[in-house]
């Protein structure tokens, strides 16, 4: 009963990691479609948002990241110390040098 679970657990995996690459290209697929003025409208709209598409996200990075994480306060939590970081710490985390800290 425990390895039938665990198999179903690992097949389920695979299956959303497949899901979640496809919609990620089909993403990129629509954006890449866009001419200028759509894009300037969409980055009015929602800022950075595109941007993300084009972030590869360390994994290891972010696990250990989402351990601490404390969505009650929307800050990172260790023992009785929170952290916040800026967007400045944001955008180094995320190598990512191209988002607007002006908003």
């Amino acid at each position: 009963m425990e390895n039938e679970f665990l198999d179903k657990m690992e097949e389920n995996a695979v299956v959303r990691g497949c899901v979640t690459q496809n919609n990620l290209q089909e993403l990129k697929e629509i954006r890449a479609q866009w001419d200028d003025e759509v894009k300037q409208l969409f980055y009015y709209n929602y800022g950075d948002l595109p941007y993300l598409l084009d972030i590869n996200v360390d994994e290891h990075l972010f696990r250990a990241l989402a351990q601490f994480w404390n969505s009650v306060y929307s800050c990172f939590t260790s023992g009785e110390v929170d952290l916040v970081l800026t967007i400045e710490e944001y955008t180094v985390l995320l190598h990512w040098p191209r988002i607007q800290t002006d908003k």
